[in-house]
C-alpha cells in the first residue's frame, strides 16, 4: 500500500462542512473562526496498552480512538467540531487494514457531527498507534473545569461504573450530549470523565479545586460487569467501580439546590445521574454501613522508565 493511494482514499471519503475552508490535502487545515473559546484535546493509543487489535480489530480500535477525545470535549462541556488523526500503520497489514480504522473513526465522528480534517500516515515495524487531536468549542456558559468543586457541593455521576474491559472501553458512547443538557440544566462547578478510574479521577478534581470528597459506597452505581467480573477477579464490584477506569462517564460536582433538582428532574433523556458523595475541605474518604476510611486514588496510571 503506497501511502498517497491511501491518502487519495481518505480525502475521497471526506464530506465537505462549511465549518471546514480547507480540509486534508494541503499542508494545513483552514477551519472558520470560532465564535467562543476554542477547547483542544489529544490522546495516543497504542496496541497492547489501550486495545489489542489481534482481538478487537482496527475498526473498532479506530472507534475508540476517536471517542475517548470526544469524552474529554464533554468533560468540559463543549461541542465537537473537527479532529486531526495520525497514525502508524503496522507494515505487516494491508490496505484493508488501514481503511477499516478509519471506518471506525468516523463512525464516532460522523454521529458527533466532527470533520477530519487532516493527520498524518505512516508505517513501521511496531504495532498500531493512533493520536487523535479534537478541535471544540465552548458553549456562552463557557467551559466546565476540574478546579471549580467548593466544600458541600454534591458529587454526583451519569451512570454505572466497573467492568469496562469486557466491553464497554471499546463500545461506549461519549457523553456529549448529556453533559450539554447537564450544562444547560445546572450550574456545573466542576467535572470529568472517568478514565482511570471513579477514586482516581475524583482526586484530580479536587486537587485542581483545593478541597477534598467524602463517596457513600451504597450510593455508587455499580455496572453488571462489575458485578461479573468480581465472580473470578478477586476484587469486590465497588471495589471494580472505584478503581477499573474507562468507564467515561461524567463525574460533576454542583450545589445541593442543583442536585435536588437533577435527582428530581433527571433532565438527560436515557441516563439517570445519581448522586455519590459530597465535597469537604480536605482528603478523600469511602464512606461504607456508617463508617468513614481514606480511599486511595486508585486507577490506571502510565509508568514512566526512571
Amino acid at each position: 500500500m503506497a501511502e498517497f493511494d491511501f491518502i487519495a482514499w481518505l480525502r475521497a471519503r471526506t464530506p465537505a462542512d462549511p465549518r471546514v475552508v480547507v480540509g486534508p490535502g494541503d499542508d494545513a487545515a483552514v477551519l472558520a473562526p470560532f465564535s467562543r473559546p476554542v477547547l483542544v484535546t489529544v490522546d495516543m493509543l497504542m496496541d497492547g496498552t489501550d486495545f489489542h487489535v489481534a482481538e478487537v480489530g482496527p475498526r473498532l480500535a479506530g472507534r475508540k480512538a476517536m471517542a475517548v477525545n470526544l469524552s474529554d470535549i464533554a468533560a468540559m462541556a463543549g461541542r465537537p467540531v473537527a479532529a486531526v488523526v495520525s497514525v502508524a500503520l503496522p507494515q505487516s497489514k494491508g490496505r484493508g487494514f488501514g481503511e477499516e480504522l478509519y471506518v471506525g473513526i468516523r463512525e464516532v465522528a460522523d454521529q458527533f457531527g466532527v470533520s477530519v480534517v487532516g493527520g498524518d500516515t505512516n508505517s513501521w515495524a511496531g504495532g498500531l498507534v493512533v493520536s487523535v487531536t479534537v478541535f471544540g468549542e465552548a458553549t456562552a456558559r463557557g467551559p466546565v473545569l476540574r478546579s471549580g468543586a467548593k466544600p458541600g457541593d454534591w458529587v454526583m455521576v451519569t451512570g454505572p461504573l466497573g467492568g469496562s474491559i469486557l466491553g464497554h472501553h471499546l463500545h461506549f458512547t461519549p457523553r456529549v450530549r448529556e453533559a450539554l443538557a447537564l450544562h444547560e440544566a445546572a450550574d456545573l462547578h466542576a467535572m470529568i470523565d472517568v478514565s482511570d478510574g471513579l477514586a482516581a479521577d475524583l482526586n484530580h478534581v479536587l486537587k485542581e479545586s483545593r478541597c477534598g470528597a467524602v463517596l457513600v459506597a451504597e450510593a455508587v452505581p455499580i455496572s453488571p460487569t462489575a458485578h461479573e467480573l468480581s465472580r473470578t477477579s478477586g476484587k469486590s464490584p465497588l471495589d471494580h467501580a472505584l478503581g477499573d477506569g474507562e468507564d467515561f462517564e461524567l463525574v460533576f460536582t454542583v450545589s445541593p439546590a442543583d442536585g435536588e433538582r437533577l435527582l428530581r428532574d433527571q433532565p438527560v433523556p436515557g441516563v439517570r445521574v445519581s448522586k455519590i458523595g459530597e465535597c469537604v475541605a480536605e482528603g478523600l474518604s469511602l464512606e461504607a454501613g456508617g463508617e468513614r476510611r481514606p480511599l486511595a486514588p486508585t486507577g490506571w496510571v502510565h509508568q514512566l522508565g526512571e
